[in-house]
């Protein structure tokens, strides 16, 4: 674990393995720990970075909004630091949204890019007063609830009747957020940018992964993205839901590692 200062914040994160670096971005409202079997799969190969972006996890921050652009230049920063020139930048939901603007500010620093669970248009307006409903509602009552509220739809069904251990670690990482982190990057996230013409100007390998299962960004908004970008490729993942490298790590981290080793 590596705790650095970053744009006037402290960011912590994982930075294990040797080799070509892959920087792993968690969705939300999680933190760098979701990544932990990616990482064991991935470190004898590889120099695999996971931060805890803006406000979540372990990396404190005082925003009252969290953009995607900022948390962007957090890691690029956080390379900076780390002496890595360029890196995969593997985004799952809100990693995703990161990994966009990432690419859209720095794409010199992308040899490729893997989007897991996300989408590219912004959110519409209800979307987004849903979001800013939300955030009022951390700040007020913070993570009590949320966690049972979400689960249902972050794993697939099979993983909930089955593994039971795969949602206490997603719980776990739910009800340890702060409040305040999780209420910025909510608002961070309603006040994206529509990345829907950015995908023709990607130009890297891309990967992107979806569940059969996943409600929250449905096997359409992968297929929009697969149409868009010209060089990807799409992997649907069978019972699997919104946070398919929990439902189906070795389905999930197979494809990976052979993504990679294509790159």
């Amino acid at each position: 674990m590596r705790r650095t200062k970053t744009n006037g914040i402290e960011i912590v994160c994982e930075d294990e393995g040797n080799g070509p670096a892959v920087v792993l971005l968690h969705g939300y409202p999680f933190n760098r720990t979701m990544w932990r079997d990616q990482i064991a799969v991935l470190k004898d190969r590889f120099r695999v970075i996971a931060p805890d972006l803006r406000g979540l996890g372990e990396s404190v921050a005082s925003d009252k909004v969290a953009g995607m652009d900022q948390m962007a230049r957090d890691v690029a920063t956080l390379m900076d630091q780390l002496e890595i020139d360029q890196a995969v930048i593997v985004g799952l939901s809100m990693g995703g949204y990161v990994a966009f603007d990432f690419h859209h500010l720095f794409p010199a620093r992308v040899k490729a890019l893997v989007l897991a669970g996300t989408r590219a248009p912004a959110d519409n307006d209800q979307e987004r007063q849903t979001r800013e409903r939300q955030a009022a509602r951390m700040l007020a009552q913070g993570m009590t609830g949320i966690a049972e509220e979400t689960l249902p739809k972050l794993l697939a069904q099979e993983t909930l009747a089955r593994n039971p251990a795969a949602a206490d670690r997603i719980r776990e990482m739910i009800d340890s957020t702060s409040p305040h982190g999780a209420a910025a990057a909510q608002l961070g996230m309603a006040a994206r940018r529509d990345y829907s013409e950015d995908l023709e100007n990607i130009n890297v390998p891309t990967l992107i992964m979806v569940g059969t299962e996943d409600s929250i960004r449905p096997v359409s908004d992968a297929e929009f993205m697969h149409r868009g970008i010209a060089n990807s490729q799409l992997k649907i993942i069978e019972n699997a839901a919104h946070v398919s490298n929990f439902d189906q790590p070795e389905i999930f981290n197979q494809a990976l590692s052979d993504f990679l080793g294509q790159t």
